[in-house]
């Protein structure tokens, strides 16, 4: 009895240690791999970049995915974005999507592509929703959500917890939704903790782009955040 009881209080220990290991989700584009999508995305970033909308228009599938709400199709992805207008949101978050690799998935009828990365590349053993990951690399870690507060480490892609009621917010507008995060309090999967500007951290199913290349012709089939 008292061995099982030694190498339980071994294998708990061991657990332990598990747990307080840091864990990361690297950078990984697989777009190079194909010359067709690789140009495709450079146009579709430099469009962005100057705001066509005619082009980003013509790049996007018929029966697009907007949402989870039941927002498919072009007229519908106008709508929600207000694409005409040139401070629509879409454009940032567009860019941040498609600046940041993604994965090729060959096993359906067309090739597909899903930027960014982390999408693809979260550990399927974690909840989404209740861990994001640091968006970047040599990030810092700061001891209190002031841009000139002591450093006390560095992070690069570590899956971090977010103390969400703790979060700094900044308002944007009057309506109850004009607000963004400045700041979130995190804590790494090892242990450490401190604040990081909210740009640098990420959710897994935050917004994500689709691709399908259909008769030769790359069209994004959809642009959405949730799950």
């Amino acid at each position: 009895m008292a061995k099982l009881a030694v190498f339980a209080l071994l294998i708990s220990t061991l657990a332990a240690v598990g747990l307080a290991q840091e864990r990361f989700v690297k950078p990984v584009d697989e777009g190079p791999g194909d010359p067709s999508f690789a140009a495709f995305r450079g146009k579709a970033i430099a469009a962005a970049e100057r705001k066509d909308v005619k082009y980003i228009l013509g790049i996007l599938d018929p029966r697009i995915t907007s949402s989870f709400g039941g927002h498919v199709g072009i007229g519908d992805f106008k709508t929600l974005w207000k694409i005409n207008h040139k401070d629509s949101q879409f454009w940032n978050e567009f860019l941040l999507v498609m600046r940041n690799g993604g994965k090729f998935d060959r096993g359906g009828r067309n090739l597909t592509f899903t930027a960014p990365y982390l999408f693809s590349m979260m550990p399927e053993d974690l909840d989404q929703f209740e861990y994001h990951a640091i968006f970047g690399n040599n990030v810092n870690l700061r001891e209190k959500p002031e841009p000139d507060a002591r450093v006390v480490d560095r992070l690069s892609y570590n899956i971090v917890k977010i103390d969400e009621p703790a979060a700094i917010k900044r308002k944007t507008g009057p309506g109850e939704s004009d607000w963004v995060y400045e700041w979130h309090k995190i804590e790494t999967l090892g242990g450490k903790k401190g604040w990081v500007r909210a740009e640098y951290v990420r959710s897994a199913v935050d917004y994500r782009a689709g691709f399908e290349k259909k008769k030769g012709v790359w069209k994004m089939t959809f642009f959405l955040a949730g799950d």
